[in-house]
């Protein structure tokens, strides 16, 4: 079952890259008292979440912060390390935390993974962007499959 808005998001743990390298993050540490656009991709690196979803995210920055948002995460299904690289390619710089959610613990615990073994790709996570305030899911954008509007940097803003 698919998570819904007014729900707290399920306990999880991340891995993302520090200065002294990967290290744990709590979805309550993520999200305790502030405000949180947080969005999924498929996989690093493929085209339409390096082409068009996370630089988006990046060119909006100002404007997410102008509106409140305390912080902007992006999540995949991919291991620290390449989350890492993807981040460093994309010069997110400290601006987004690129979360890695190696097993798709996190996806499946929501209820929104993707079967992409068609494509070689395993379990991913469905393309989605939520809005989340201490913990609390308040807006849920899933995107159709083969889909990118709802979850945009640029749909998002309307929102926050």
């Amino acid at each position: 079952m698919t998570i819904s808005v007014g729900q707290k998001l399920p306990d999880a743990t991340f891995t993302i890259m520090t200065a002294d390298g990967p290290a744990p993050l709590t979805i309550q540490e993520l999200t305790a008292g502030k405000k949180v656009v947080l969005f999924a991709v498929p996989g690093a690196f493929t085209p339409t979440c390096s082409a068009k979803h996370l630089p988006g995210f990046v060119e909006s920055i100002d404007a997410f912060a102008s509106a409140g948002v305390d912080t902007i995460a992006c999540l995949s299904v991919n291991d620290v390390f390449v989350m890492h690289a993807w981040g460093k390619d994309q010069n997110v710089g400290d601006n987004i935390t690129m979360l890695a959610d190696g097993n798709g613990t996190f996806a499946e615990a929501l209820g929104l993974t993707l079967d992409a073994r068609g494509f070689g790709m395993g379990l991913r996570s469905q393309r989605y962007a939520m809005i989340v305030e201490d913990g609390v899911l308040t807006s849920l954008n899933v995107e159709e499959a083969g889909s990118f509007y709802v979850s945009s940097a640029e749909h998002m803003l309307t929102l926050v």
